[in-house]
């Protein structure tokens, strides 16, 4: 077999990065958890109809094949399939199809793989692993809802050791309101404001030029108007004072007060329970067209010039059948873009690059039983433990244990004349220790993540 060839886009974390994801998920679980979100998981391929019925995504769909259909094989009813490219279209799908069996406000949490077949780059993959919540109702969902999504995003990422020396938490959410921008637009006259919001949602890649360009290209804006699109979306305020800089601008419209009304409400929650963790930033659009209120984006301090590794928001309109529709908030977590980041620049370690805490050495390949019972005892008392792979000398079983970052080497007792012992070999302290008494220190039984 020839050499293997890498495909871009892929990854394959080596096994101490494995071991943060793992650390890094299990936090967001449990966050997840603690506000009361309950686990879903749905499949992941969906229609390719439904896949394409919001938003414009049809270049980063991942069509499904058979390679081999049996002879005669009636054509599926199914139609093309495609890889979800995210969670929240097939979230919203789940809702319509079990709705009688949910009991609203349904509150769920998803961790799973999604796939987009996007160009691969620095923190951009075609498979990644994703890690959503959302809120969803019949018929209407409080707004009150919109001000919890930050504190749980918070919560679930503010605690990554990355050694922030002022302080401040690891992460930043820009929250907006699309009924301020669409509001603001119809205030000034134009007459599509959702193309204009399209545009202001390119501003950081494009600047601010171009987008006046775009405006009067897409959107029919005149010089003055696209100054009042770029006025606006240059606000922005860590408590709820930007109400006021949008009220200075002297544009009115009912739909523009809600949105206030809403992000005010929203910082003023952040203020009271997460101080720094939001700022309210008037150039966040969100271009996917299902959003309809609060919207959010997420940037990692330090590695702002890579965009969001969170989004999300308020829409109304994406799951209904017709006879009910859900409306829902929601934000999504880019796991695998996050820890790409911090991977490349080298920002998270581990302690060790494998769960053992404990090698048990072995005198002679005979004598291998009494150390897996060795062994046993001490998994049974939850402390990770293998066996030494050969009988070689000890100092060559301990320098096994230190290439893989094993703190402790379990020497079994002789003949029942000399007890066992346990050695830490990076203090070089050595004691007698019984299987079923022996305790590492708290901070060695499990690799830390720093």
């Amino acid at each position: 077999m020839s050499k293997p060839t890498p495909i871009s886009g892929f990854p394959e974390w080596a096994p101490p990065q494995r071991m943060i994801e793992q650390y890094v998920v299990d936090r967001i679980r449990n966050t997840f958890e603690l506000y009361g979100f309950a686990p879903l998981e749905t499949r992941a391929v969906e229609p390719l109809d439904q896949l394409l019925r919001k938003g414009e995504t049809s270049k980063e769909v991942y069509l499904i094949s058979r390679l081999q259909q049996e002879e005669g094989a009636v054509p599926s009813s199914e139609g093309a399939l495609g890889l979800h490219f995210d969670l929240t279209v097939p979230f919203a799908r789940y809702v319509l199809e079990n709705a009688g069996r949910l009991q609203f406000p349904f509150r769920r949490y998803q961790i799973q793989k999604v796939w987009r077949g996007e160009r691969p780059q620095e923190g951009r993959y075609r498979e990644f692993l994703q890690a959503d919540i959302d809120i969803v109702d019949r018929d209407t969902l409080s707004s009150h809802h919109e001000a919890e999504i930050p504190l749980v995003l918070g919560d679930a990422l503010g605690g990554l050791p990355l050694g922030n020396s002022d302080g401040r938490l690891p992460i930043l959410v820009q929250v907006n309101n699309r009924k301020i921008l669409e509001g603001f637009y119809q205030g000034i006259g134009l007459s599509d404001p959702l193309a204009a919001l399209r545009a202001v949602d390119r501003l950081d890649r494009i600047g601010p030029d171009r987008v006046a360009e775009l405006l009067a290209e897409t959107a029919g804006a005149t010089v003055a108007q696209a100054k009042a699109c770029l006025a606006l979306a240059e606000i922005s305020a860590p408590d709820p004072s930007f109400a006021e800089a949008v009220r200075s601008l002297g544009v009115t419209d009912p739909l523009l007060d809600e949105g206030l009304a809403e992000l005010v409400a929203v910082m003023e929650n952040a203020v009271a329970h997460a101080p720094g963790l939001c700022v309210a930033d008037l150039r966040i659009a969100r271009g996917l067209d299902y959003y309809t209120g609060t919207v959010y984006e997420t940037q990692l301090r330090g590695y702002e010039r890579f965009g969001s590794v969170s989004s999300g928001g308020r829409y109304d309109n994406l799951a209904s059948d017709g006879n009910a529709r859900f409306p829902g908030v929601g934000i999504s977590i880019g796991v695998t873009r996050v820890l790409g980041l911090l991977f490349g620049a080298g920002a998270l370690s581990i302690s060790r690059s494998v769960p053992t805490c404990v090698l048990v050495a072995l005198a002679d390949e005979e004598r291998r039983p009494e150390s897996n019972r060795i062994a046993d005892a001490l998994r049974r008392r939850g402390i990770p433990t293998e066996v030494s792979p050969s009988a070689a000398k000890y100092g060559k079983q301990i320098r096994y244990a230190e290439r893989r970052g094993i703190p402790y080497v379990w020497f079994p007792g002789t003949d029942g004349i000399v007890g066992d012992e346990v050695k830490d070999i990076r203090s070089g302290e050595q004691v007698a220790a019984v299987p079923d008494v022996w305790q590492p220190p708290a901070a060695d039984l499990r690799p830390s993540i720093a």
